[in-house]
C-alpha cells in the first residue's frame, strides 16, 4: 500500500487495521491517528512500558489501549502483533452502556491502559479478530458486519479486565453524555455549571454522579482533559509554549505554567525537557 493511500484510507476510514510487522511510516506519523481509538496487540512480545520491581520482563501477550487524543505514542513498529484502529463513530451511539465501558477500558480522560494476557485468552481472541480482518480485506467490506465482530471484540477485552457491564441506569447515561459534552466544550467552557445545565440536572448531582462511577468531580474531570491536551500538544506538536498556552486558551502564560504545575507537580518546560530526553532514549512517549 502507498503512503498516500494510507493517507487517504485513514481522512475517509472508520477503521484501520494492520500487522505490526507491516505498518507504513505515513500510518504512525499521519495526524489524523489522534481521532482514532487504537488496540496494540503484542503477541510474544517483551512489554513497551517499564515494569516496576522487574529487571527483566518476561515476552508475553500485550495489550495497549490508547484513546483518542492520547499523549502517548508507542514505538510499536516491526513488532510482532497487530494494531487495530477505530473512531468513536463506530460504536453503537444508542448502546450508551457498552460505549461507556469502551471509555473505561480505554481510560478515555487519561493517558492509556493495558493487560497482560495468557496464550489461552489471546487465542479467544483471535477468533473474533480473524474474522474482522478476513471482512476488512474484502474489496467492499461490509461495515455492519465489522461494526458488530468489533463490539464482541472489545466486550471480550472488557470481560478480560473483569469490568462489570454497567447496569441499565440512567446516571450511567448522563456519564456518558457528559463525556461526549466534554470533548466538545472543554476548550471554551470550564464549568460544571454548563455541562449539568446541558444534561439537564443540578451541578450537585452531576458531581454526585461522576464521583460515584468516575471517582471524580466534573471540575477535575474538566481539568483532566485541558492537561492531557497540553501534554500531547507539547509532546507531538511544534508550538512553542506560549502558544500552546493560547491554544487552550489561557489568558497568559504564567496562569498556565502555574496551572500545568499544579496538576502535575512539575512546570511545562520540565515536562518538556523530560519527554525529549525520554524519547531519545527509548523511541517512544511513554513514560
Amino acid at each position: 500500500m502507498t503512503e498516500e493511500r494510507v493517507t487517504a484510507e485513514l481522512k475517509n476510514s472508520l477503521i484501520y487495521i494492520r500487522n505490526l510487522a507491516n505498518c507504513p511510516p505515513s500510518y504512525l506519523n499521519d495526524p489524523s491517528r489522534k481521532e482514532f481509538f487504537e488496540v496494540v496487540w503484542l503477541k510474544n512480545e517483551y512489554p513497551l512500558h517499564a515494569i516496576k520491581d522487574e529487571d527483566k520482563p518476561e515476552k508475553g501477550h500485550w495489550i495497549y489501549l490508547l484513546p483518542p487524543y492520547r499523549v502517548h505514542q508507542l514505538n510499536k513498529a516491526g513488532k510482532k502483533g497487530v494494531l487495530l484502529s477505530f473512531k468513536r463513530d463506530l460504536l453503537d451511539e444508542d448502546a450508551k452502556e457498552f460505549s461507556l465501558d469502551v471509555f473505561k477500558i480505554f481510560n478515555f480522560q487519561g493517558e492509556y491502559s493495558f493487560l497482560k494476557v495468557s496464550k489461552e485468552l489471546s487465542d479467544q481472541l483471535c477468533k473474533v479478530y480473524d474474522l474482522m480482518e478476513d471482512e476488512y480485506q474484502k474489496e467492499n467490506f461490509s461495515l455492519l458486519i465489522i461494526q458488530s465482530l468489533l463490539k464482541a471484540f472489545l466486550l471480550n477485552i472488557i470481560r478480560i479486565k473483569e469490568h462489570e457491564f454497567t447496569s441499565q441506569d440512567v446516571n450511567q447515561k448522563r456519564v456518558y453524555e457528559f463525556m461526549l459534552l466534554l470533548e466538545e466544550n472543554y476548550l471554551h467552557t470550564r464549568n460544571t455549571d454548563f455541562y449539568a445545565k446541558k444534561i439537564g440536572i443540578s451541578s450537585k448531582r452531576l458531581n454526585q454522579i461522576l464521583k460515584e462511577n468516575l471517582k471524580k468531580t466534573g471540575q477535575q474531570l474538566i481539568h483532566d482533559r485541558v492537561i492531557l491536551e497540553a501534554k500531547r500538544q507539547i509532546i507531538h506538536s511544534d508550538h512553542t509554549l506560549k502558544e500552546i498556552a493560547y491554544l487552550l486558551e489561557f489568558k497568559e502564560y504564567p496562569y498556565f505554567s502555574r496551572f500545568f504545575k499544579q496538576h502535575t507537580s512539575q512546570t511545562p518546560e520540565n515536562f518538556k525537557k523530560e519527554v525529549h530526553n525520554h524519547i531519545a532514549l527509548k523511541a517512544n512517549t511513554l513514560i
